[in-house]
């Protein structure tokens, strides 16, 4: 391999680049200083560092920004305006740029209509198998619909016994505002001479008529007698189209007859009726209908729910409706019927729905005392449609639409409507059409209803099972579905359906499917850039997920992966350490190389910890915890019926397998619980019997995540954690203030008054270019520095208030060292490891784990005063360095010594180690998970041989 050698301004060292590898020289964006760095070509490179050294700042905003803006180049400008823009980075140049592909950690969609097999492309070849090799089945028989042809009828006479006489017909039939005699006249008119009247009707089916006789159409028109009796039974004339002989047709012959019965397919408007030997008659029709009903011919529209033509016509594809809410009508499904399950069914008037049910439910051995939670689909299914002997919950709402004229009706309504499966249907999103289409006894649905894994079982044992027909034209689509599956498993998705909504997906999961679509599209010699796509996966997931990366590196591409994951780093081809520390104390490449070189390079953070020169240490002894929080009998989704104890004033961590249930357990039954319990406001709470213990002790509940801190351009951390207040109260105090008669709203960049009119303190002004990327422009009259000159002049210490702006939250607890109410308020910034961070950083700029770390900040800096809180994070260590996880912990008992509980959901085993109490669910994903493997302090973990999690520990 050649080397060139590349000389840098700034030093005087030479930088061997290899000539196939791509090199940044003099990157600038963001906090990067200015750094020359090479990533080998095909590849597997890990890019890490502390939270905030520079790792997206390289990767996301250099290597791809650079790559899309080229690809964007390339286009016209007028699709350029069309298209997001992104900023042109602030570098020298980069050489051997490959096209980019950037799988960021976020959720891509927020449309309801996406799911997680149209985000996959499984589903649209799904779509494809389906219209190809799907067959039609009719509803009412059973039967399997299809449509005659040419060749069909030419098969059937084909196989008659030689010598038998055959009559090829269509049925005779007038038009509007036409009588007998004109079609007669018309058919005549179109060449054909003759009309049959046989035995048998084409709408009966029954000899009728006696011998089958055959009429000139000449006669018939001048003979009276003729025509009378010709048409004394209608419905049993037929135009003659051919009459033949059956035998052994040659080429000729068999062209004759295919004409004849294109003719009679065309005159028969679909129809056409072999006789043979006046005994019977053989009907074919190029029609798509069987039973007296039209189907649809499949295609991939039809089982499209993005298109009008295969959506459900009630509702539109998006499987809910505007309906009676199951939940709302049965709100405790612990209770049974006979109890009052049924919200509605009280009352001295609509009481007696209940009272005739019960009676009732003897003849059909419905069981009255059971919990409605504990009935079976058939009971359950009673319950509402009611049947002979009783009328169900249906019947009832359905009483109460009839009297809505009456306002005590209309409230009832109003009380138990709500968002609910589409009854047209059933909740998957297509019209009925296309449910009637199936593939070995499967329709559409109902493979987008089964987990990732158990589709691909059904896949295996009913392709064995196709005929030649069906392996030849689903032969590609197969090894298309096979190999998208077979990623889904490998990166740890199995237990996902295709159903399965996009925006109800963590940013992790979403990650990993976006990962399995770029697999799937076999693309060579690019750049793919993925952030931490172990996210939110466990251990024992991560060495399948690194097999993938591999595979993609396989292909010949270079793959470049921000991550944390300590697995990752030992299976990279190449690793760049970012740092020394993080914001304006990093942007620096601190070591690069293999692990071993990274191991043993005395600069490194990463290198350290890896090498267990530092390390993040299990606390000596586990808290002691008095009081706790039980949740009974949890159902929701793949919950086996669970009761867990959740300890108070301690480090509780719920860990498991991706999948296993931890975000339904916390996320949906518990955290909207306990906000119930307060009165306040929260979503649907997942199915338990209930929550119980020491729930009156907990003030609040907060769910922090690592959403941003602010949407707005000028929120920073400063505003977030309240302490601006405290200083425009100090500035606003200074006897120049005083003199001006400053206030307080004179030193807010938020409102008019003290900002800069121009730029209305942002401090710089967007150019929107259009089709370019837009231009930020310092503001002509601050400077940049956001407030009026006069406003700049108040100084405290020698420092103006953009300049307490301009700090780090370091240097701000020095200047501010006297002033006690602005040093708590920032204090706990640096404590959650945000010392480098600028007082007045817009929020836009920070990380997930910086967002969440200044939540959490805000936090600690209310103290006592804010009562005893239940924390709830989910994997707060997404995003997080080794040094930064430490700081994490010491933060979360910070907050254990105010007196509140953190709850952590979590796959780092360092958290894991530092619990005082960890909650184990599993064994596996999906329906084989749910259960509660585990319960108790950390160490005993390691002894549960079903647990995945106490193998890592």
């Amino acid at each position: 391999m050649k080397e060139q050698v590349v000389k840098t301004r700034r030093k005087k060292e030479e930088i061997a680049v290899a000539d196939d590898s791509i090199f940044i020289k003099g990157a600038r964006v963001h906090n990067l200083k200015n750094i020359d760095v090479s990533f080998p070509r095909n590849k597997l490179i890990v890019v890490t560092g502390v939270s905030g050294s520079g790792k997206s700042s390289l990767t996301i905003d250099t290597l791809f920004a650079e790559g899309q803006r080229r690809y964007a180049e390339s286009l016209s400008a007028y699709v350029r305006q069309f298209l997001a823009r992104m900023d042109k980075p602030d570098v020298d140049y980069i050489k051997g740029l490959a096209p980019a592909i950037a799988i960021e950690q976020k959720v891509i969609t927020r449309t309801p209509r996406s799911t997680v097999g149209s985000m996959t492309e499984i589903y649209d070849y799904l779509r494809l198998m389906f219209a190809r090799i799907g067959k039609t089945i009719s509803p009412v028989s059973g039967r399997v619909v299809k449509k005659d042809d040419v060749k069909d009828v030419l098969e059937a006479i084909k196989v008659l016994k030689e010598g038998s006489r055959v009559f090829i017909l269509s049925a005779f039939k007038t038009h509007r505002n036409r009588d007998e005699r004109e079609e007669l006249n018309i058919l005549m008119q179109k060449g054909f001479s003759r009309i049959y009247v046989s035995p048998f009707s084409a709408t009966q089916k029954e000899n009728a008529a006696g011998k089958g006789t055959t009429y000139s159409i000449e006669d018939v028109l001048s003979n009276p007698d003729d025509f009378k009796k010709a048409f004394k039974y209608p419905e049993n004339v037929y135009v003659l189209v051919d009459r033949i002989v059956a035998k052994e047709f040659d080429e000729d012959d068999e062209h004759r007859l295919g004409d004849s019965i294109g003719t009679a397919f065309y005159e028969g408007e679909g129809d056409v009726y072999v006789e043979v030997d006046g005994e019977k008659i053989l009907h074919f029709n190029n029609r798509f209908e069987l039973d007296g009903m039209s189907f649809e011919e499949p295609s991939p529209n039809l089982f499209s729910f993005n298109n009008p033509f295969g959506a459900c016509p009630v509702c539109e594809g998006f499987s809910m409706v505007l309906g009676i809410d199951e939940d709302l009508v049965i709100p405790d499904k612990r209770l049974s019927v006979y109890e009052g399950a049924v919200a509605p069914w009280k009352g001295e008037k609509l009481g007696r729905w209940r009272e005739n049910f019960v009676k009732a439910a003897r003849h059909f051995d419905f069981p009255v005392h059971k919990p409605v939670a504990d009935l079976t689909k058939e009971q359950y299914r009673v319950l509402w449609e009611g049947n002979s002997y009783a009328d169900g919950i249906n019947a009832f709402f359905k009483e109460v639409e009839q009297n809505l004229y009456k306002v005590q009706y209309r409230v009832i309504l109003s009380r138990y409507r709500g968002r609910t499966k589409c009854p047209e249907c059933g909740g998957y999103r297509l019209r009925k059409e296309a449910l009637y289409v199936k593939v070995h006894g499967a329709h559409i649905g109902e493979l987008s209803e089964m987990p990732i894994a158990d589709l691909k079982d059904w896949f295996n044992r009913t392709s064995r099972d196709f005929t030649d027909f069906e392996k030849e034209v689903g032969k590609r689509i197969l090894i298309e579905i096979n190999h998208r599956i077979d990623t889904m498993l490998s990166v740890g998705l199995g237990y996902l359906t295709l159903n399965r909504l996009a925006n109800t997906l963590s940013g992790g999961e979403s990650q990993r499917i976006q990962l399995t679509r770029s697999l799937g599209s076999n693309l060579t010699n690019s750049l793919y850039i993925l952030d931490e796509p172990s996210i939110g996966l466990h251990p024992r997931d991560t060495f399948n997920l690194i097999r993938v990366l591999k595979e993609l590196r396989d292909l010949g591409n270079t793959v470049v992966v921000v991550e944390h994951d300590e697995m990752m780093m030992r299976e990279a081809d190449h690793i760049i350490d970012m740092g020394p520390l993080a914001s304006h104390l990093g942007g620096e490449v601190i070591a690069a190389g293999n692990y071993e070189q990274i191991i043993s390079n005395p600069k490194s953070l990463t290198g350290k910890y890896l090498s267990g020169e530092l390390s993040i240490d299990a606390p000596k002894k586990v808290r002691k915890w008095n009081s706790s929080i039980i949740i009974e009998g949890a159902r929701q989704h793949n919950l086996k019926d669970i009761t867990v104890e959740f300890p108070l004033n301690v480090l509780c961590v719920v860990s498991g397998v991706s999948g296993s249930g931890k975000t339904t357990l916390v996320k949906h039954i518990l955290y909207p619980g306990l906000k119930k319990l307060q009165g306040e406001p929260t979503d649907k709470v997942g199915f338990h019997k209930a929550i119980k213990g020491d729930v009156e002790s907990i003030t609040q509940v907060e769910m922090v995540d690592q959403n941003p801190i602010g949407k707005s351009s000028r929120s920073n951390p400063v505003t977030y954690v309240r302490a601006w207040d405290n200083v425009r109260d100090l500035y606003a105090s200074q006897p120049l203030s005083k003199i001006r008669g400053f206030q307080p709203k004179h030193f807010s960049f938020n409102v008019d008054g003290g900002r800069c009119d121009a730029c209305k303190g942002e401090g710089e002004k967007i150019v929107e270019m259009q089709f370019l990327a837009d231009v930020h422009l310092t503001c002509e009259v601050c400077h940049g520095r956001r407030f009026k000159e006069e406003v700049l002049e108040v100084q405290y210490k020698g420092k103006g208030v953009f300049d307490v702006l301009e700090m780090s939250v370091d240097e701000a607890i020095d200047f501010f060292a006297d002033e006690k109410s602005i040093l708590t308020a920032i204090k706990p910034l640096s404590e959650v490891g945000l010392g480098y961070v600028k007082l007045g950083q817009s929020s836009d700029t920070l990380s997930g784990g910086e967002a969440q770390r200044v939540k959490l900040a805000s936090f600690l800096g209310k103290g006592r005063a804010a009562g005893k809180i239940l924390f709830i994070f989910d994997e707060p260590t997404t995003g997080l360095h080794f040094h930064d996880i430490k700081k994490l912990l010491a933060s979360f008992n910070a907050l254990i010594e105010q007196g509140h509980s953190i709850l952590v959901i979590e796959h780092n085993t360092d958290v894991i180690k530092s619990a005082d109490w960890v909650i184990d669910l599993g064994p596996e994903a999906g329906d084989a998970g749910g259960y509660l493997v585990y319960e108790g302090k950390p160490e005993g973990l390691k002894k549960v041989k079903e647990s995945h999690t106490g193998q890592f520990i």
